[in-house]
């Protein structure tokens, strides 16, 4: 089971809406190819999923 996402930041976010640069910031994403990981949870899938056109998302496996 996946626990984790890796979040980077892949596209600008200038000349978007103000509430998608308000979830990027909420993301802890602060620029072009910043990457973090989040915990797979409902509330951090629906923030990825507002903005999911400026961002790469990838699983992180668990280890052991």
């Amino acid at each position: 089971m996946v626990t984790k996402l890796k979040v980077t930041l892949v596209r600008s976010t200038i000349r978007s809406k103000p509430k998608h640069k308000a979830t990027v910031q909420a993301l802890g994403l602060r620029r072009m190819h910043h990457t973090v990981e989040k915990p797979n949870n409902p509330q951090m899938r629906g923030m990825i999923r507002q903005v999911a056109h400026l961002l790469k998302v990838e699983p992180v496996e668990n280890e052991g």
